[in-house]
């Protein structure tokens, strides 16, 4: 079924100490949805439960292939989920910390794409009694 985009929503995480890039990129997520509201799912879309929405995030983050996917996908609380990674991000010097558990001094900087996207044929949901939108 073809997918209409909704919302794109963009954030970005950091890991200052243990150099983690599950935790950069978790962090990146839960920053692009942390003040979302999407009355649209239901009231527009006429989606029945916001699992039936596509999620779909794209990270870009350094070292991509050590992240934890169910981690990071686990930040969104609804939705059939899929995770696109890349090689991106940044890697800052910073301080390293041994009580902190770092490696290094290395910082981790992922950015972050969160696109909801709706089955196009759906009707929208019917009205709410007493509700003026």
């Amino acid at each position: 079924m073809t997918q209409r985009r909704l919302i794109i929503e963009m954030g970005m995480g950091v890991d200052q100490h243990g150099q983690s890039p599950t935790v950069a990129a978790a962090r990146a997520v839960r920053n692009a949805i942390a003040h979302n509201a999407l009355p649209g799912v239901w009231e527009v879309a006429g989606l029945a439960h916001p699992n039936e929405m596509q999620v779909t995030v794209q990270v870009a983050v350094p070292f991509p292939e050590q992240v934890d996917e169910a981690v990071v996908l686990a930040v969104l609380p609804f939705g059939q989920k899929t995770l696109v990674l890349e090689a991106g991000g940044m890697v800052v010097a910073g301080r390293a910390i041994a009580e902190l558990n770092d490696k290094n001094d290395d910082m981790y900087i992922a950015v972050a794409a969160v696109t909801v996207s709706i089955p196009e044929s759906r009707p929208p949901a019917p009205a709410v009694p007493g509700d003026s939108a």
